[in-house]
């Protein structure tokens, strides 16, 4: 996955609080939820944020034994082409244990306009 210019939409930068790497435009951290900066109303980065894909699943292992897993998460363009692929977590379940997961897309539209700087 190539990194955008500074101040491009998709342009990405660190979390300081959890070192992920996120979005340049967000606000809040979508990994640890931390509060990033403070928006102006109206503008991009406040705005509500659209969940146009969210799928949860559960299951319990059906056996006397222990199974182990592992959640890979893959992100393809258009054409098939894989741009992105993250282990997720890895695990193991005793007899009768269960997990849930689940996996959201958050979309938002790109602040692609000048920064104003705001009189102090």
């Amino acid at each position: 996955m190539t990194a955008a210019p500074s101040g491009t939409p998709g342009a990405t930068r660190i979390c300081p609080h959890c070192r992920e790497t996120i979005l340049e435009s967000a606000s809040v951290c979508p990994a640890c939820r931390h509060k990033l900066r403070f928006s102006e109303p109206g503008t991009a980065a406040s705005a509500p944020v659209s969940v146009p894909l969210r799928v949860e699943g559960s299951f319990r292992n059906p056996d006397s034994g222990a199974w182990e897993y592992a959640m890979v998460l893959t992100i393809r363009n258009e054409r098939g082409e894989e741009i992105a692929r993250k282990l997720v977590g890895v695990g193991a379940m005793q007899p009768d244990e269960e997990r849930t997961f689940a996996l959201s897309v958050e979309m938002q539209a790109a602040n692609t306009g000048n920064k104003r700087s705001r009189p102090y």
